[in-house]
């Protein structure tokens, strides 16, 4: 079995990795190897489907996922991936609680979503209150992410809002989270949602983003639109 690492150096594609690392300045430009997201999930799906029946590359998925932390970019998208792909919710939460805190860019994060994980809807709840707690820029916005992906449709409470709403953060992309948050929930629960804005429950920047990420999106109406726009804070 080749090394993981010598099969995302063959997947490389250099055009790719001077367009994407100009979306993710925080990361280092020599940690970059420059795989396209798709290739990389194909690869994920091998290696899974692999270690059905190879207790070898099973074992070298496990110990792939414990070198912490990881050199590549791409080698953490690849973990997250593997993640994604577990059926079990106790151990896929047992291995996210293992690499979170190695997260470092916007968008390893938004990558990561099992499947696995809303088959025990209040206990991920339990979890993503965790994870909103944190002091750990992109443990916060995963956990953010999840209660975006899973309760604002059916499962939907208003007090989901109110835990998004209460978070203040510093850091650019918590807060571009709570923006796209509140701009998905517009979409999915405008009558809900709306008074957040109406009353400027949100700082003035996420405010303002806010209403911006809804008024681009075509799930809002344009009489919605035209509502939201009057809304928006002058500095």
């Amino acid at each position: 079995m080749r090394g993981i690492e010598e099969c995302l150096w063959q997947m490389r594609d250099e055009q790719y990795k001077e367009f994407h690392r100009k979306l993710i300045p925080n990361i280092k430009e020599d940690t970059i190897i420059g795989v396209r997201t798709p290739a990389l999930r194909t690869y994920a799906k091998e290696l899974l489907r692999e270690a059905k029946g190879d207790p070898a590359c099973a074992q070298r998925i496990e110990q792939f996922k414990k070198e912490l932390p990881h050199h590549y970019y791409e080698e953490n998208n690849l973990h997250g991936l593997l993640i994604e792909g577990m059926k079990d919710f106790a151990s896929c939460m047992e291995a996210l609680e293992e690499f979170l805190p190695y997260i470092d860019n916007w968008a390893t994060c938004d990558l990561i979503s099992p499947k696995v994980l809303i088959s025990q809807p209040e206990a991920l709840l339990q979890k993503i209150e965790e994870w909103m707690a944190s002091d750990h820029t992109y443990t916060i916005r995963f956990g953010m992410e999840i209660l975006m992906r899973h309760f604002l449709d059916d499962r939907f409470e208003k007090v989901y809002l109110d835990w998004v709403a209460e978070k203040r953060s510093d850091e650019y992309y918590v807060n571009m989270m709570i923006a796209w948050f509140f701009a998905t929930a517009l979409a999915k629960q405008y009558e809900a949602t709306l008074p957040y804005l109406e009353n400027r429950v949100l700082d003035t920047w996420t405010h303002n983003k806010t209403i911006q990420k809804a008024v681009e999106s075509y799930r809002i109406t344009p009489e919605q639109k035209t509502c939201l726009r009057k809304l928006k804070v002058k500095r």
